[in-house]
């Protein structure tokens, strides 16, 4: 009898340890409870939301969304503790785009924003789900820094309203996308993706495991970057209740 409950109260304490492990690798890790900011380490990024004046929407300073900030674009999913973004169809964009966005840019931990070179080895990492879009939505990017003048992205990361997802790569810093389906996920399907630059010339692509890589051309050699992640919808009218809704699980971000 001894014998028999050591081992149902090894069993039981393997039970828990799994459940543990389980939880700290899926949704069930987020607290449904609490803000994005006691769920996700926000301290490296600041918010861009679809409201403000025209030409200048409003942002959130790292500090705010880690003190507890949410409103109806970026909040906490109270079903499962997924970090959600809404961008609807009609909202106040950027001067440089036709599309709103309710985003995070990433920031250093000092408050100013980040901007690093490609050498290095740089990870941006994703657990997510589209819940819903009407067209198709940027769910994470490389954009470009300082160092010149343009404002396009080295690649955007999209997943399309059919279930195909696709990377594009910039052709140059004057503009020119060309697009690379990497994969497939049903709409409300959960996906993972890791947006990396290894060697300071090479994008390395990770969807669902499976991994691509894309050579960056010299022409960007000369700016930095910086990681972008959240729900830029690529689709605009003047429809408040239409637009792309993005929930995040896991979003992490590496320097090396």
């Amino acid at each position: 009898m001894q014998l028999r409950s050591k081992l149902l109260t090894l069993a039981a304490a393997a039970g828990v340890a799994a459940s543990l492990s389980l939880m700290s690798s899926t949704a069930n890790a987020a607290d449904p409870g609490k803000s994005p900011g006691g769920n996700f380490d926000l301290g490296v990024w600041q918010l861009q939301e679809p409201v403000g004046s025209p030409g200048s929407p409003t942002t959130i300073s790292s500090s705010r969304l880690e003190g507890g900030f949410q409103d109806s674009y970026f909040y906490t999913d109270t079903r499962d503790g997924a970090m959600t973004f809404w961008a609807p169809e009609k909202g106040v964009t950027t001067p440089n785009s036709n599309y709103a966005r309710s985003e995070l840019r990433e920031m250093n931990r000092s408050g100013s924003a980040a901007d690093w070179s490609l050498s290095g080895s740089h990870k941006l990492s994703a657990t997510l789900r589209v819940v819903s879009v009407t067209k198709n939505v940027c769910v994470g990017q490389i954009h470009l820094g300082s160092g010149g003048s343009s404002t396009k992205p080295l690649v955007e990361l999209y997943y399309h309203a059919g279930g195909d997802i696709v990377l594009g790569t910039e052709n140059s810093p004057d503009g020119g996308q060309t697009p690379h389906t990497v994969g497939h996920v049903s709409i409300g399907k959960t996906w993972t993706y890791t947006i990396a630059v290894s060697g300071g010339n090479t994008v390395d692509l990770t969807v669902n495991g499976s991994t691509t890589h894309y050579g960056i051309p010299s022409s960007f050699n000369q700016y930095k970057q910086y990681f972008k992640a959240g729900s830029y919808n690529q689709s605009s009218s003047d429809s408040t209740t239409n637009g792309a809704r993005v929930a995040f699980y896991g979003l992490t971000v590496s320097h090396g």
